[in-house]
């Protein structure tokens, strides 16, 4: 167990030395631009976070570059400025996500939560070295924010931006399809646990950052840990992993 978890350390801190792909595909050069300039334009990044759900990720991290085509902006003063209406009309003429309505009165709220509570400049969620909990709290209370998006955005900002945070402890894993399938795959986790069990549990492999092996299983679970016909070999704990297969649909 030690020897994997180590080995996905080692991923980790490969991984956060390079840009990150919001986006992984060439037509999304300019929405990737955006996400990865927190300096200029942070709400572009939170405001990304809100919109990953239910929905595949590429979609909803590119929602606030389609926002900014149809208003011809991506200044915050402006956004701030528009109509929940103007959102709401965007969202459902473009189809920007499954549930249209909803979300756009997320990216409405979430625009204004931005503008009221931190000045109208998202760093401020994440500025003066806080604790982890902070951050993880701030998202969560943001609509529509759950637990597993204010985790990820916490992760991403410590692992990509490396913003520097006073401890690390409380950025979770995210239980999504592939972190659930790896980790018990691998043997470090039972099957089937519930997301707060799953939480809790990877909290105990590596107490003082659990959510430090969440892109290395992310990445895993997406490139060779397959639902089906896993490609063990291509693994980087191939070595150590137990292989404990259980089938799964796609």
């Amino acid at each position: 167990m030690e020897k994997i978890v180590k080995i996905l350390i080692n991923r980790y801190e490969a991984y956060k030395r390079k840009p990150y792909p919001f986006i992984d595909d060439i037509e999304a050069i300019e929405a990737n631009k955006f996400l990865n300039d927190i300096e200029n334009n942070p709400h572009v990044f939170v405001l990304a976070c809100l919109m990953d759900r239910q929905i595949p990720t590429r979609r909803a991290w590119i929602i606030p570059q389609k926002v900014s085509n149809e208003l011809n902006t991506y200044n915050f003063k402006k956004w701030a400025n528009m109509k929940k209406k103007v959102y709401i009309d965007i969202f459902n003429r473009e189809k920007l996500h499954r549930f249209n309505t909803n979300m756009a009165n997320i990216f409405y709220d979430g625009i204004q939560r931005i503008k009221e509570k931190y000045n109208g400049d998202a760093s401020e969620i994440w500025r003066g070295k806080p604790s982890s909990s902070s951050v993880v709290r701030r998202f969560l209370e943001f609509n529509g924010c759950g637990i597993k998006i204010a985790t990820m955005a916490a992760n991403i900002l410590a692992t990509k931006f490396k913003i520097p945070f006073s401890d690390y402890f409380s950025i979770d894993i995210s239980p999504d399809v592939h972190i659930k399938r790896v980790l018990p795959r691998m043997g470090l986790i039972p099957f089937d646990l519930s997301p707060e069990m799953l939480m809790y549990m990877t909290r105990e492999l590596y107490p003082k950052f659990p959510g430090i092996i969440d892109f290395p299983c992310w990445e895993i679970g997406r490139t060779c840990c397959k639902p089906n016909k896993p490609d063990c070999s291509s693994c980087i704990v191939e070595t150590e992993c137990k292989k404990i297969i259980k089938t799964q649909k796609p």
